[in-house]
């Protein structure tokens, strides 16, 4: 079926869950169903999020159409071999195998967009192909510091939370690749030593055993679980209500959660692996602890919670790092890469100069939640 929402029409085909991830979706032989619709709407490029079955078609369209395709990589094939029985020697066979087809579909396209520096040189290490690096982008007006009308209150309320006391935050997919338990081991000892409560906000495969780690670390009292990913207003509101955030995750191609954290003035302790230091400068607007460290998380989370003056300098400091990312440089960017492509092949007519890109077709493809 179809919906049309702030004018994009967006096209919905059959599909079915994905058993190893909470609401995410496989396409059901969508081939045909995709190619009729660009029949139907005629674009001038194409834009691919996913690297299987959209892909495939909308490739075999630009092809045909000699037209322009580009696709942005949001996951990398070590991300997709975590999944896997924790086998070493199979998890490097599988990734090669990724990589091998990632180089050859990569090669299929006009242009590769890849949402960070970090991901940027992998993707050319192992493929020899250089991409675009453009920012997810952040929206600086809906995430922003706690303003002087902002207390908090209604959000605690509605979270059972006392008032005026430290809040942990961590947000994301509670998989196993997100490294959640990490985050609730890291945050045990500050939570047995302070009045901090630890706020996780998600859904994912793993939250009946990060509840059961809970109960078993003694701090599932002062631990709530929530998911609101379906509230972006309310969404924000959590942010700027709690202390500081943490996240674990190793696997990140940009970490858009971090982001958001930094956009609403909080200090962050996170993981150095992957493209996490190019939003978290260690001991600039927050904390940085090597992989498996899980001490070295929990000493940040303390020195935090104990200097609150410091915590609100890095806070600062992270905003006005983030404020590279600005969603509206992110369309910037995205739109002259558009124009680019576009009058880089002969056989379409260029926009004249002045003339928006929301004038002409564009068709993008998506597949499911990252």
């Amino acid at each position: 079926y179809e919906t049309c929402r702030d004018n994009p029409t967006v096209l919905r085909l059959n599909s079915v869950h994905n058993p190893m991830r909470v609401n995410q979706r496989f396409l059901l032989f969508p081939h045909f169903a995709i190619l009729q619709a660009l029949k139907k709407f005629q674009p001038d490029i194409i834009h691919a999020h996913e690297p299987l079955q959209t892909a495939w078609a909308g490739n075999a369209y630009a092809r045909r159409h000699h037209i322009p395709i580009t696709m942005t990589v949001h996951q990398l094939p070590a991300f997709a071999a975590s999944y896997l029985p924790n086998m070493p020697t199979l998890r490097r066979h599988i990734e090669s195998l990724l990589w091998m087809y990632a180089h050859w579909l990569i090669k299929q396209f006009t242009s590769v967009i890849t949402p960070s520096h970090t991901t940027s040189g992998l993707l050319t290490a192992f493929t020899g192909i250089k991409a675009t690096t453009v920012s997810n982008g952040i929206d600086l007006q809906r995430f922003h510091p706690p303003l002087s009308s902002d207390d908090g209150t209604a959000t605690r309320s509605r979270l059972n939370l006392p008032s005026n006391v430290p809040i942990l935050l961590h947000i994301g997919r509670l998989d196993t690749d997100k490294g959640v338990d990490k985050v609730i081991r890291a945050a045990a000892p500050a939570i047995c030593e302070s009045e901090a409560h630890l706020v996780v906000v998600g859904d994912g495969c793993e939250k009946n055993s990060l509840m059961n780690l809970c109960q078993t670390l003694g701090i599932a009292h002062r631990v709530n679980f929530t998911n609101v990913f379906s509230d972006q207003k309310y969404l924000a509101e959590i942010y700027r209500m709690a202390s500081l955030f943490i996240m674990a995750s190793e696997i990140e191609t940009q970490g858009i959660v971090l982001l958001e954290a930094a956009a609403s003035g909080l200090p962050i302790v996170a993981v150095d692996a992957t493209c996490i230091s190019e939003i978290v400068h260690d001991q600039v607007n927050g904390y940085l602890a090597k992989p498996g460290d899980i001490a070295g998380l929990s000493d940040s989370i303390i020195t935090l919670l104990n200097d609150p003056e410091r915590a609100l300098m890095m806070g600062m400091e992270g905003r006005t790092l983030v404020e590279a990312h600005d969603i509206h440089k992110t369309w910037s960017l995205h739109e002259t890469l558009y124009l680019g492509l576009v009058k880089s092949t002969p056989t379409r007519q260029v926009l004249k100069k002045g003339q928006r890109l929301g004038k002409r077709k564009l068709m993008k493809s998506w597949m499911g939640f990252k």
